[in-house]
């Protein structure tokens, strides 16, 4: 049990899932990520960090184990099994190697993919998805557009209303990944934090 994480709310299942160290620090092979109350340092790393069984029926990827564990939390009602569940942390820059081994290591799984609930996250799902599923496409911003290509169509999309969702409509995507976004924050983290300070 770490104090800090029961704090947050995090039960102790979900903390012995995660394997907890007692000073919250996830090796992602090459960097580490950390967290205490004052700060919170995710790697840029082309190595993943990875929980769970290759068997899982489940796959949910995010920036961080913060944040799988925040979202599990929140979640927890929908996945009633944990041991059905992997999880993969990408860190703080999404690479097309890790999208490539996630694609050959965890084929046919659900997909559920958390990032933040802003233009980032949202660019960050569809540029996984498009990976994971081997779609070639090119993303370019134009002024408060977002013009995505496949092959030679183009599809046009505010920012406002990019989302994975729009984009795997728009180019006839299927079977369809998952997000996962907070209702009230940024983060499922952030979320955390704030009800946590109540």
């Amino acid at each position: 049990m770490n104090t800090l994480l029961t704090r947050l709310g995090i039960p102790l299942e979900i903390q012995a899932f995660f394997n907890v160290a007692a000073d919250l620090s996830f090796n992602y092979g090459d960097q580490v990520e950390r967290y205490d109350a004052g700060f919170h340092i995710v790697p840029s790393t082309q190595n993943l960090w990875v929980a769970g069984t290759p068997s899982a029926t489940h796959l949910i990827i995010t920036y961080s184990v913060m944040e799988e564990m925040a979202f599990i939390t929140f979640n927890r009602h929908r996945f009633p099994r944990l041991e059905q569940l992997a999880f993969i942390a990408t860190g703080n820059k999404l690479h097309a190697e890790q999208a490539n081994w996630i694609r050959e290591s965890f084929t046919g799984r659900k997909v559920i993919l958390v990032f933040g609930k802003d233009l980032v996250g949202h660019l960050t799902d569809i540029k996984l998805t498009a990976v994971i599923k081997n779609i070639p496409i090119r993303i370019l911003y134009k002024d408060t557009e977002i013009h995505i290509y496949r092959h030679n169509c183009l599809k046009v999309f505010d920012q406002e209303q990019v989302s994975l969702h729009a984009f795997q409509e728009a180019f006839s995507i299927r079977p369809r990944f998952r997000t996962g976004k907070p209702v009230h924050s940024l983060t499922f983290l952030d979320q955390l934090k704030h009800d946590a300070e109540r």
